[in-house]
């Protein structure tokens, strides 16, 4: 069973960047998909970004589009979410998950999750 774990969040004023880490236990990384969700206090998990198995194809919400970065190395089990000109609105936990999926932007179609990174924004 592959485990996750986010790293890099913290807090960043707005219009700065940050990139968050997922880096994933065992052995069936590249057999997953992985995303990117975020949840804020209140409301429910958004997609925030989408990655194939070998990184060749990428999605975002339109929220994401031209701001936030997914890539993947798989030989480092690890995927990142670069994340630049932050608002005040991206405040959130954010959370990494693996499907089985070739393309997920659901979270119910992702079976692995990580225990989320806290990323707050502020003015």
């Amino acid at each position: 069973q592959v485990q996750l774990v986010e790293s890099g969040g913290g807090l960043v004023q707005a219009g700065g960047s940050l990139r968050l880490s997922c880096a994933a236990s065992g052995r069936t990384f590249s057999s997953y998909s992985m995303g990117w969700f975020r949840q804020a206090p209140g409301k429910e998990r958004e997609f925030v970004a989408a990655v194939s198995m070998i990184g060749g194809s990428t999605w975002y919400p339109d929220s994401a589009k031209g701001r936030f970065t997914i890539s993947r190395d798989n030989a480092k089990n690890t995927v990142y979410l670069q994340m630049n000109s932050l608002k005040l609105e991206d405040t959130a936990v954010y959370y990494c998950a693996g499907s089985p999926r070739f393309r997920a932007e659901w979270a119910n179609e992702y079976d692995l999750w990580g225990q989320g990174a806290q990323v707050t924004v502020s003015s």
